[in-house]
């Protein structure tokens, strides 16, 4: 079951089950032509609500065996959903607030839901087609890389792919993504699909974590 505490932001609802710590491990598996890299991980993600409509994201991961305070991949970020902006937000740059913010009732927040393509409603009428909130995320790493992702939040399930991937002349060739994050028996579970080094879109790595005491 999942619990929202009631001083969220009615806008970060959808997205208020990723709220916290989480850790755990995982595995990287990434084939490159007759190469298959495989390590395991050990790894801490954090969502926290920020100053404004969006959640403020920081991941870790260090090698099994070596020390959580030294870890080899980072990223930070933003999570929001995905509508147009208005009076009340800043943007762009440094630029304050004019009015008042649009989606700060949860009635407000409702008309942001659409319909879930590919899954239509039951068969005999009981139950409506499904739906979701279209998600962005802004991610960043200190290897010159930077993602924007456009995705889709439904209940317990977030799916994710690269609207835009940005490197600095000296980052490595990486081009597309896609990241699946779900909760399944209070554990967050990823997927991070990877096109890179001159290869498709593929597996790349996975974890399971569990929320911080």
């Amino acid at each position: 079951m999942i619990e929202i505490d009631a001083s969220t932001p009615p806008e970060l609802v959808p997205l208020a089950w990723l709220v916290g710590g989480w850790s755990g491990s995982g595995v990287l598996s990434y084939r490159l032509g007759d190469e298959t890299i495989e390590r395991e991980f050990g790894q801490r993600i954090s969502f926290a609500i920020g100053a404004g409509p969006w959640l403020e994201y920081r991941a870790a991961a260090w090698l099994e065996g070596e020390s959580p305070e030294r870890p080899y991949f980072v990223e930070s970020g933003f999570w929001r959903l995905a509508r147009p902006l208005g009076s009340g937000d800043v943007s762009p740059g440094m630029l304050p607030p004019s009015g008042a913010p649009v989606f700060a009732t949860a009635d407000a927040v409702e008309t942001l839901r659409v319909p879930i393509e590919g899954e239509p409603a039951a068969r005999d009428g009981a139950a409506p087609a499904p739906t979701g909130f279209e998600v962005e995320a802004v991610l960043a790493r200190p290897d010159g890389v930077a993602e924007v992702y456009l995705g889709l939040a439904r209940p317990a399930r977030i799916d994710l792919a690269t609207d835009a991937v940005v490197r600095t002349a000296s980052a490595r060739e990486y081009s597309a993504a896609t990241r699946l994050y779900g909760l399944v028996d209070d554990h967050l579970l990823w997927a991070w699909d990877v096109a890179a080094l001159g290869q498709d879109l593929r597996t790349h790595a996975s974890g399971r974590l569990a929320r911080d005491d």
